[in-house]
C-alpha cells in the first residue's frame, strides 16, 4: 500500500491518496478539524430546527451555541491532556496544538452539560427541556466528527480480518503506540500494512443509530430531560463496548483501567436508574 491509501478489502473499497489536509496560501487545514466543525455547524442547525418546532426561541440556541461550542472545545482538550499528560509535559505549547487530534469527546460533553446548566440558569430557562433539544445535534455531530480520526489514521482497534476490517499503511498511522504486538504479529511478511477494526465507523454508526432513537421518541418523551437521559445510556452503553476494542485507550492514572469505558459505564447506570426513578414518581403521582 502507499502512504496515503485506506482499504477496506473484504468491502472492496480502496482509497488511494487520502488526504490528511489541505493548503491555503500556504497554510496547512486539517481534515480532522474541518470534520469537526461541520459536525457542530450540522449540530447546531438541527437543534435549532427542533426549537423551532417545538415553539422555543430560536435565539436562545444562537446565544447558547456561542458559547457552548468554544467551551465544549476548550474540555474536550484539557480531558485528552490531563489523561495523556506524559505527551506534553516536555513541551507544554504542545497543548495548543489541535490541528492534528488530541480532542476527547467526553471532556466535550461534560463541559457542555456544565455549560448548560449555568446558561439555563442565568438565563432562567428550563435545562432539562433545552438539553432535550440539543441532544441529537450533539449527537449528530459526534457521529460526523469521528471521521476526523478516520482522516488522521487513528482511534482503531486491534485486529481484525472480518467484514470491515481496515488496512492501513503503518507508516501512516498518527500515532505508531496505537499498533498493538497482536496487530504487528499478523501483518503479513513483506507486507506494510496492518489490519484493524474501525473503531470509528463503529461509534459513528451507532451515534447514528442513537440519533434516530431520539428523532422518533421525542414525540413521545414523558418528561423533560428524558432525551438527555436517553443520549446518555445510549452514548454510553456502545461506548462501553467499542472503548474495549480501541487501542489508543487513556487510562485512569496509576491503573490499567481506560477511563471512558468506566465512564461509559457510569453514564448508562446513571441514566437508567434516573430514568427508572422519574417514571416512579410520575406513577406515583397519578395514583
Amino acid at each position: 500500500m502507499n502512504a496515503g491509501d485506506i482499504a477496506f478489502p473484504n468491502l472492496g473499497i480502496y482509497l488511494e491518496n487520502v488526504p490528511r489536509y489541505f493548503s491555503v496560501f500556504g497554510f496547512e487545514i486539517y481534515f480532522y478539524g474541518v470534520l469537526i466543525v461541520i459536525g457542530m455547524i450540522a449540530g447546531f442547525f438541527l437543534a435549532l430546527r427542533l426549537a423551532k418546532i417545538t415553539g422555543q426561541n430560536p435565539d436562545t440556541y444562537w446565544d447558547f451555541a456561542l458559547i457552548v461550542i468554544f467551551v465544549s472545545v476548550l474540555g474536550a482538550r484539557i480531558y485528552y491532556v490531563i489523561f495523556e499528560w506524559d505527551s506534553f509535559k516536555d513541551d507544554l505549547l504542545s497543548i495548543f496544538n489541535i490541528r492534528n487530534g488530541g480532542l476527547a469527546i467526553y471532556g466535550g460533553v461534560i463541559a457542555a452539560f456544565i455549560t448548560l446548566f449555568i446558561f439555563c440558569g442565568i438565563k432562567k430557562l428550563n435545562a432539562l427541556l433545552v438539553g432535550d433539544t440539543c441532544v441529537p445535534g450533539l449527537i449528530l455531530g459526534q457521529a460526523i466528527g469521528r471521521w476526523g480520526n478516520f482522516m488522521n489514521r487513528e482511534v482503531f482497534g486491534g485486529y481484525s480480518g472480518g467484514l470491515f476490517s481496515m488496512q492501513l499503511p503503518v507508516a501512516a498511522v498518527r500515532d505508531q503506540s496505537d499498533i498493538t504486538e497482536e496487530i504487528l504479529a499478523h501483518i503479513p511478511e513483506g507486507a506494510n500494512y496492518i489490519n484493524v477494526h474501525p473503531t470509528f465507523l463503529y461509534e459513528s454508526v451507532w451515534n447514528l443509530f442513537i440519533l434516530g432513537l431520539l428523532l422518533v421518541y421525542r414525540r413521545h418523551k414523558r418528561f423533560d430531560g428524558e432525551l438527555c437521559l436517553l443520549y446518555l445510556g445510549g452514548y454510553g452503553l456502545g461506548r462501553f463496548f467499542i472503548e474495549g476494542i480501541r487501542t489508543d485507550t487513556l487510562l485512569i492514572p496509576g491503573t490499567a483501567l481506560p477511563v471512558s469505558q468506566v465512564l461509559a459505564m457510569v453514564m448508562f447506570v446513571f441514566a437508567v436508574a434516573a430514568d427508572i426513578a422519574v417514571r416512579v414518581r410520575l406513577m406515583r403521582k397519578r395514583a
